[in-house]
């Protein structure tokens, strides 16, 4: 219960949360911000978890002179578990995508060959741009390799280099948000609404994209 509610308090209340954790366990944070990081992205179940407003609270607790916490260190630490989660959520998706097609349910098949095909050839065709773009959209970002490993998306040539290059700019550039804005005035006194706005710009690439396809699939006159 306790465990829980800690999670429930990190999604409420971010900061204040991250901040009672360094006060009770001093540097054990960085270990706990890895663990959060991985699991949101390297467990298919736990989508829900804090990525992008936990990268800003971070990096704000860098900045100034009375840092907590080493911009450095959170970079690569939170750069690795990404990019180790990411790949754990590939594999995982890799090794139930030709057994799920053996899986029925009421005497049917769970998820037909023609699907996992298709998926395939999406993920071989749109999968380098929506590996980076995933990165910066919550919910995506968990999903997205797994259905990537599940469509056999080619490793070496594509999921790992783009993935790498899509948990670079995600980390780093929220990351650096938060060293340089996350400290001043404005920002301290509407730090929720600046959260919110956060996950906000999170989902606008998803949205541009999405109006893109549409507007790109309108037969012409």
């Amino acid at each position: 219960m306790e465990f829980i509610q800690f999670l429930i308090d990190l999604l409420k209340d971010t900061k204040p949360t991250i901040d009672q954790f360094i006060a009770d366990h001093g540097k054990l944070v960085y270990g706990l911000l890895f663990l959060i990081i991985f699991v949101e992205t390297g467990l298919v179940v736990m989508p829900f978890l804090p990525g992008d407003s936990l990268l800003f609270v971070a990096g704000s607790l860098a900045a100034g002179a009375s840092a907590q916490l080493d911009l450095g260190v959170l970079f690569v630490l939170l750069f690795s578990a990404a990019v180790l989660g990411d790949n754990v959520n590939y594999w995982v998706g890799r090794f139930f995508g030709p057994r799920i097609v053996k899986w029925r349910t009421f005497g049917r098949d769970l998820v037909q060959q023609k699907h996992l095909d298709r998926t395939h050839g999406y993920f071989e065709k749109y999968g380098v741009k929506t590996i980076i773009i995933a990165r910066f959209v919550p919910i995506v970002r968990t999903i997205c390799p797994f259905v990537a490993g599940i469509g056999a998306m080619s490793y070496r040539k594509k999921f790992l280099p783009f993935d790498i290059l899509g948990g670079f700019l995600w980390i780093g550039s929220v990351l650096l948000a938060g060293y340089l804005v996350g400290n001043s005035e404005v920002v301290q006194r509407n730090f929720k609404l600046v959260i919110i706005g956060i996950v906000l710009v999170s989902v606008l690439p998803m949205i541009i994209e999405f109006v893109r396809h549409r507007m790109g699939a309108r037969p012409t006159q």
